[in-house]
Formats: C-alpha cells, sequence, structure tokens
C-alpha cells in the first residue's frame, strides 16, 4: 500500500506519494490526445487497481478531451468510492469552446467553468482547483487583472466548490505575486504547485521548487517520465516511438517540450540503472522524483493496470547518493520553455 503524506505545510489533507493523472481517459477520439484516450471500461480496471494499492488522489482537467475526462473520471469514483474516501484536483484556464469567454481566468470563466467540472464530474465539491497556468500565459485568453481572478477563485472555495486552490506552471517570480497579493486582500493562497520537472527538464530546481518548499507549498510535478522518454517508450531518439502516444498526432507536442541534447543519454542512464536493479526505467525515474524532499506527489499517467502496478512499486524504491548524483551528471541547462511559451 501506498505511504501517505500532507498536502504541503499549508493543509491537513493527506494524500498518497503519487497522484494518478487523468489526461488519457475519456471518450477515443476526443480532445487534442483522441487518438490514445481509453474509454471508460478500459479506464475502469486502471481505478480499481489504484484504489487497491491506496492510490486515491486524481487529478483532471475541464480541458481533458474538452470535458469527456471529466465525465468519465466522476463516473468513476462515484462508483466506486464514496466521497469522503478519495481526493480528486481538476483544473481550469484553457479555452472550452470559441467563445471569447470560454477560456482564461477572468472572473466570469472562473465562475462558469467550476460550475461545469462540478456538472461534468457529478460532485458538489473538489479538494483542488488548480488554475492550468498563470492569468497572464493563456494563449488567446485576455489578460486581465490579477486581483479579478485571485477574488474569483476565493469566492469559489467560501461558496464551497473547491477546498483548496492551486496553481501550475508559471515563473516563480509569478507565483509569490500571486500568494503575495491573495495574502495582502485576505484571500484564499495556493496550497500546491503542478510544475514540469523531471531528470531531463530541471530548470525547476533554479526556482520555483525551493520557492515552494520554503513557503510549505506542495509540488506536484507534471511528466515526471518526460512523455514516456525515461520509461523507454522512445528508442534513442524522438522517432522512435514505440505506443500509440509516442506515435500519434501528440509527439509535436513531446518534440516542443524536449529538446536538450543529453536527453537520450540521460534515458540511457536510466535504462541501464533499471537493468542493474531488476526494475523498469519508469521505476527508477519516479523513485529519483521521490528522492527529493520538496516533492509530495508526481502526477503520473498510465494505460494499463501493469504499469500502475510498477510505479506503486516505485515508491518504495530507495535510489544512493552515487545512483542519484549518476542519473543527475549529464544534465545540461536548456531554456526555460516557460520564456517561449510551450511548457
Amino acid at each position: 500500500m501506498l505511504e501517505t503524506t500532507t498536502l504541503g505545510q499549508r493543509t491537513g489533507l493527506q494524500v498518497p506519494r503519487l497522484c494518478l493523472g487523468t489526461m488519457n481517459f475519456g471518450e477515443p477520439g476526443r480532445g487534442h490526445q483522441g487518438d490514445w484516450t481509453l474509454g471508460i471500461d478500459e479506464a475502469r480496471p486502471i481505478f480499481e487497481a489504484a484504489i487497491e494499492s491506496g492510490l486515491f488522489y486524481f487529478d483532471t482537467a475541464d480541458i481533458y478531451g474538452v470535458g469527456a475526462c471529466e465525465e468519465v473520471v466522476g463516473q468513476l469514483l462515484r462508483e466506486l468510492l464514496p466521497r469522503d474516501q478519495y481526493v480528486i484536483n481538476t483544473k481550469i484556464a484553457m479555452p472550452m469552446g470559441r467563445g471569447v469567454n470560454q477560456g482564461g481566468l477572468s472572473r466570469k470563466h472562473i465562475i462558469e467553468g467550476v460550475d461545469s467540472s462540478l456538472r461534468r464530474l457529478g460532485l458538489e465539491y473538489v479538494d483542488q482547483l488548480i488554475i492550468h497556468r498563470h492569468p497572464h500565459g493563456i494563449r488567446g485568453a485576455s489578460a486581465g487583472p490579477i486581483e479579478e481572478t485571485l477574488e474569483a477563485l476565493n469566492d469559489v472555495v467560501k461558496a464551497g466548490k473547491a477546498l483548496h486552490i492551486g496553481a501550475s506552471s508559471m515563473f516563480a517570480w509569478q507565483f509569490a505575486e500571486l500568494q503575495l497579493t491573495a495574502k495582502i486582500n485576505g484571500w484564499t493562497q495556493f496550497v500546491s504547485m503542478q510544475n514540469h520537472y523531471n531528470l531531463i527538464y530541471r530548470e525547476e530546481e533554479r526556482e520555483m521548487n525551493p520557492y515552494c518548499f520554503s513557503t510549505g507549498v506542495a509540488l506536484q510535478p507534471w511528466s515526471p517520465l518526460a512523455r514516456g522518454i525515461l520509461a523507454g517508450a522512445y528508442q534513442g531518439s524522438l522517432e522512435g516511438g514505440t505506443t500509440n502516444r509516442s506515435k500519434g498526432q501528440d509527439r509535436a507536442r513531446t518534440e516542443s517540450l524536449y529538446k536538450g541534447e543529453m536527453d537520450f543519454a540521460i534515458a540511457d542512464r536510466v535504462i541501464a540503472l533499471a537493468d542493474e536493479r531488476g526494475c523498469r526505467p519508469a521505476q527508477i525515474a519516479i523513485a529519483w522524483l521521490l528522492s527529493k524532499p520538496e516533492i509530495t506527489a508526481p502526477v503520473v499517467g498510465v494505460s494499463r493496470v501493469e504499469q500502475l502496478e510498477q510505479l506503486v512499486e516505485a515508491c518504495s524504491i530507495q535510489l544512493s547518493v552515487e545512483e542519484v548524483s549518476h542519473l543527475e551528471e549529464l544534465y545540461q541547462p536548456v531554456e526555460n520553455l516557460l520564456s517561449v511559451g510551450t511548457s
């Protein structure tokens, strides 16, 4: 069974050391990840296995499957667990239609978007509402005042529709500004940061990770396996994809995120260490993340029950100081993806 920990130092909420990302569940063919989406019947055994292993923490977003993911996740959780036995996040900000107010973090979209998410999930509240990017970091959305966003989020919490709020992928100075503005006005502050962090993208070690650790904000990295690169889904290059996701239309997104010269050399070290340890590369990548004291619960995605079981086992793998150093040795700084707007 997975160990649990507190979601940072700003809440008393207990969560397991892994969070199950649900981007790949919904209606096959619908949304930007539609060519590798699993339907509800394929998703059900994965949810059952997660619950059996003590993984009761789930992460979704309105944009996944353009709402279909929330519908599937909500139905499965209502089938499988009482509401007080799981923790669920959803995210808001990305455009849900062509209308000028159907995305972003204006008061209008936050209030309407939260109600729509709750309706799709079939729930009265979510444990965390996460803003999918900074209010000024959403393509095509107006850059309104951050005070409008923060007050609307505070009102959502006060209305009981979300117990906590979290954030995702932005510059550390932007996150600090949001937190300070909320504090000055007596509004709800963020309790978590869902950022982009793994063995081949470590730019967050400069500012965001230490800022969150020093202020008690939980870190929940997305793409802990670098979209399959660290799991061995590619054979030495982005042309070598071996999964539906790595060979489909989503590959362009992977190419935009991972451009480092040492990416596959680092992945080779992960694979070699996994061979020495008698485990899977994905397990080594997760064990490395969990060796960092600032990390609360990486957000992992799986398409098969055995993948989930392997990642749960990874939480028990202890890497030596020498092994960690060996895995980190080849990393070379890369351009911060936030500076080009693609993270």
